[in-house]
């Protein structure tokens, strides 16, 4: 081997660690790229971190990481630990687009908790008028009863709009519950986020991002009956009462094909959830949560270019399977912020993005930085006190309340970043 030729590859080996650790901010290549697909804006919110509001494929790769999957056509996608809320790579992550029913995981986290799953209650004619055409539906009929666990059971696993609005109609009414939802949705600092039908169906305005369906997958699942629904397989839902005759129940089965499989794609290793949708102007989108050997990723993908049979699927896939290969090889690319109410604001600023990534020169410009503070982190308890012991000096006792105050501060931070529940079916769900 020559001199030059010798010289070349050990400068190319010494090159090796910093190019593979460098953020990727290309979009990932496509087979089926469509040069007259909509553009990703080039300034967007930054709420997680400056480089979640960056067009185009966000990632850091350390050494040995796993390359992200070129099979992935989703205009805007996202990898997240649903855990820790560390953001392991996202593509296009704050592009506000419409949800189709992904958006339901926002009404059901806004609206289950107000009701109990044991109430009963008569459908009226009026409570199904504004099911919108072509609507996906569970069966409901007037004049029926129903409890309301049947109900969530419609929307969950057929993604009944039907459900939806006799539900939004208990809640007291459609509006209250569309403001209910958009309340909740900045709560949770799901900024992107605009509601205007609470089950996600086509109307103008309504949109949110691959991040925000995230922030409320991670949300929901806080909650023992959301995870129960979203994790459900089968179910039966009650038939039509005719007089004198035992009412009869039909087999509903859950939409989310990761879950239950469908001709061309299989049932996805330690899927517990969450929720599915497609319309006319969102396309196909979704949010699964899968969990494996004590890691648990949330994967949102939406609208993939793709004419591949259940695409939106088996691009989440991919990206399940590559998180769970990369998990502890990437560095983080931004987090999912705790909500308002667990976040103090000592460090982050009133759109949850971390001061250190906010643009001081006012300019509007596309966001700086390549990584740094995330923001949004929670910060917490009230100040400690402690009493003096006696011949403890006044600077001893302040040192001892610092100290304290840094622990409790620890302890809090660490606490709402990690008190996400792995869902339960997840647990029980058989190896492949």
């Amino acid at each position: 081997m020559s001199a030059l030729r010798k010289t070349t590859w050990v400068v190319a080996v010494a090159l090796l660690p910093a190019l593979t650790a460098a953020p990727a901010t290309a979009a990932v290549k496509a087979g089926t790229k469509d040069e007259k697909a909509p553009k990703p804006p080039a300034v967007m919110s930054t709420v997680g971190g400056s480089q979640l509001g960056r067009p185009g494929t966000q990632v850091r790769l350390a050494g040995g990481a796993p390359v992200l999957p070129k099979d992935v056509t989703g205009r805007s996608w996202i990898v997240a630990d649903a855990e820790s809320g560390e953001v392991l790579a996202a593509h296009n992550a704050h592009w506000r687009l419409p949800p189709a029913s992904t958006l339901k995981m926002l009404f059901a986290d806004t609206v289950l908790p107000k009701l109990s799953k044991e109430q009963q209650h008569t459908v009226t004619r009026g409570e199904l008028a504004g099911v919108g055409a072509g609507s996906s539906l569970v069966g409901i009929k007037e004049n029926q009863t129903y409890s309301v666990h049947d109900l969530w059971m419609g929307v969950f696993l057929r993604s009944g709009n039907d459900a939806v609005h006799v539900l939004s109609a208990m809640n007291g009414g459609l509006p209250r519950t569309v403001q209910e939802m958009q309340e909740h949705a900045e709560e949770l600092q799901a900024l992107d986020t605009r509601v205007v039908t609470p089950d996600g169906y086509d109307e103008e305005g309504q949109v949110s991002s691959a991040y925000d369906l995230t922030l409320i997958a991670r949300s929901g699942l806080q909650k023992k009956d959301f995870r129960e629904y979203c994790a459900t397989a089968r179910a039966q839902f009650p038939g039509e009462q005719k007089p004198g005759k035992k009412r009869d129940s039909f087999q509903i089965q859950n939409t989310n094909r990761l879950l239950t499989g469908d001709f061309g794609v299989a049932p996805y290793q330690g899927m517990a959830g969450v929720k599915n949708g497609t319309t006319t102007l969102a396309g196909s989108t979704f949010t699964g949560v899968a969990e494996r050997d004590g890691k648990v990723l949330l994967v949102t993908v939406m609208n993939p270019s793709s004419k591949e049979g259940h695409a939106v699927y088996k691009e989440t896939a991919r990206l399940l399977d590559w998180g769970f290969a990369a998990a502890g090889k990437v560095e983080p690319v931004g987090e999912l912020v705790p909500p308002r109410s667990a976040d103090t604001g000592s460090r982050g600023d009133s759109d949850g993005a971390a001061k250190d990534d906010v643009d001081e020169s006012g300019s509007g410009g596309e966001p700086g930085g390549a990584g740094g503070e995330t923001g949004g982190k929670p910060y917490g308890p009230e100040e400690a006190s402690a009493a003096s012991r006696g011949g403890t000096t006044g600077a001893g006792v302040a040192v001892s309340v610092a100290i304290v105050a840094l622990v409790l501060v620890a302890v809090a931070g660490f606490l709402i970043n990690r008190r996400w529940p792995l869902p339960d079916p997840a647990h029980r769900r058989p190896r492949r």
